[in-house]
């Protein structure tokens, strides 16, 4: 029985949440993972998924630092990444709260959320969907680090057994049906074409902000 909170979204939002969640999780594995692998003492990734919350600066931070970087390299390189964050602020202004809560509200912004809570029909669900997502993952992801740092004392590359897959492969599956809709189709293929051949020229977790210009295709539509 779904709690009073829950009641706004339907089941198949909820069991898809879950499931981005528990995706997240197996990558905070591999990251665990790697990072001890790499070197690091437990608490630094785990104090960078609890205060930082964000996977592909996390991932960049390691592995600029344990390839020999400044840590204020790294750390600027993480800033770049999440560049993305910013538009997202202003997508979700309505959806993080107010006064203190909003605090908590933007740390737990991620693009999960953010595509949850934007994509619901009502205020009340895109709200809901979106501290759902926010929260499961800010409590998914420091779990499956522990996790990830007590496998790698075994597995030194977790990516032999392939969790790293794992994450776009139930993002794929997700995102699937509403691609059967051509206005929807058009876009998202020619953001993810620019997203592609931006890969060998910008760093990494940019190619999603060049991926936005297939948005272009689907105003024009209109």
């Amino acid at each position: 029985m779904r709690t009073r909170f829950f009641s706004p979204l339907g089941n198949d939002v909820i069991k898809a949440i879950f499931l981005v969640c528990l995706a997240d999780g197996l990558v905070g594995i591999s990251y665990g993972s790697l990072a001890v692998a790499g070197g690091f003492p437990l608490w630094v990734p785990l104090m960078l998924s609890l205060l930082v919350l964000a996977g592909a600066s996390e991932f960049l931070f390691i592995a600029i630092v344990g390839g020999g970087g400044s840590p204020f390299a790294a750390a600027a390189a993480g800033l770049l990444v999440n560049a993305r964050h910013l538009p997202f602020g202003i997508a979700v202004k309505d959806l993080v709260g107010s006064k203190a809560m909003s605090w908590l509200g933007c740390h737990i912004m991620n693009d999960e959320s953010v595509v949850f809570g934007i994509s619901q029909s009502t205020p009340e669900k895109r709200k809901t969907a979106y501290w759902l997502c926010g929260t499961g993952i800010a409590l998914f992801w420091p779990v499956s680090v522990i996790a990830g740092a007590y496998i790698g004392q075994f597995i030194p590359d977790i990516k032999a057994i392939g969790l790293d897959a794992v994450f776009p492969a139930i993002l794929l599956g997700l995102i699937f049906p509403s691609l059967r809709s051509r206005r929807t189709r058009t876009p998202a293929t020619g953001g993810a074409i620019i997203a592609v051949a931006a890969v060998p020229f910008v760093p990494a977790g940019m190619p999603v902000l060049f991926s936005l210009l297939g948005l272009l295709a689907w105003r024009n539509r209109k």
